[in-house]
């Protein structure tokens, strides 16, 4: 598929983005067929805001309840299929991302090297400058937990959320099943593994104004850890006990419980060296220390096959 004969659409969620969709409708290429801006019960009347740009490309979907920003990208990936596209460019309405950039995310499903392509913020040192130190740092760290869970250890910007899909993919995955908040993007990334999508990285600035985010830190903090490790559970299960069995299946099912079985053991023996002040014999000590190195060297084998195992072939399940 030539990037030309692609029919493709913008998707654009929208919350407490009155005041700058209208901004980006306008700026959306005149290349890209369809534009789908999804008011997702916004008390700025996002959709409204749009519409005042007249633009035969535009469609609004409106929620008459608020679904999160997961629940908004999903309706607009339906109007995407039913409008019959071929790709489906994620966009944010709050003007941060620069439709110029749009072809760049395009190209590489277009000429059938990728399925999912999603920005990165990262590339740029001199564009770096501009984003909030704090949200700097959250990001780097959540990208590295966000790689582990979703198995895309060769994204540097897993959190992006400027992204373009395939309709071959979007249509493997069981929409459903996304999260609806902000956890969407990960979630995206873990199924995407699931079902063997390839995904690239694309250079691309994000633009920081005075814009407010309407993101909870500490609301973050307390429900990402658990989704991440639920997350990581599924893909684990699915690609390597599921879909296949390899080493990495082995290496998980003798070096978790060895693991598990040394760090458990040590616990017990630590407290009773206490409740009766007499050290541990070396027999026990051993006992103790082998199944954790082992376990420890199996699960480290398990991780290097997975970094190797990251899909590179576009159109292709596991």
């Amino acid at each position: 598929m030539t990037e030309a004969a692609a029919k493709t659409a913008v998707v654009v969620p929208c919350f407490k983005t009155g005041r700058t969709v209208e901004g980006v409708v306008a700026g959306v290429p005149a290349w890209v067929d369809h534009i789908v801006v999804v008011d997702d019960a916004c008390p700025e009347r996002s959709g409204d805001a749009a519409q005042r740009r007249a633009d035969p490309r535009l469609v609004v979907v409106r929620h008459e309840r608020n679904q999160g920003v997961g629940g908004a990208v999903v309706s607009g990936y339906r109007k995407a299929l039913e409008l019959g596209c071929d790709i489906v460019v994620k966009m944010d309405g709050d003007g941060q991302m620069d439709p110029a950039f749009a072809q760049a995310l395009v190209a590489p499903l277009a000429a059938d090297r990728a399925d999912y392509a999603k920005g990165n913020r990262f590339h740029d040192f001199r564009a770096l400058r501009a984003m909030p130190r704090a949200r700097l740092f959250g990001n780097s760290l959540l990208s590295f937990f966000v790689k582990f869970a979703s198995g895309y250890w060769n994204l540097m910007d897993p959190t992006n959320g400027y992204t373009a899909i395939h309709r071959r993919v979007l249509e493997e995955l069981n929409l459903d099943r996304l999260d609806r908040r902000y956890f969407f993007e990960s979630d995206m990334l873990i199924n995407l593994n699931i079902v063997g999508a390839v995904t690239v990285d694309v250079p691309i600035p994000a633009r920081y104004g005075g814009e407010a985010s309407s993101l909870s830190v500490p609301r973050t903090a307390a429900v990402f850890p658990g989704k991440i490790l639920r997350g990581l559970a599924r893909r684990l299960f699915f690609r390597y006990f599921i879909y296949d069995f390899n080493m990495a299946s082995v290496y998980m099912l003798i070096g978790g419980p060895l693991l598990l079985f040394g760090v458990g053991l040590g616990i017990v023996e630590w407290y009773m060296s206490l409740a009766t002040g007499s050290p541990r014999a070396l027999g026990t000590v051993m006992l103790v220390v082998l199944p954790i190195i082992l376990g420890f060297q199996m699960l480290l084998q398990a991780v290097s096959i997975d970094i190797a195992a990251v899909p590179r072939r576009p159109g292709t399940a596991p």
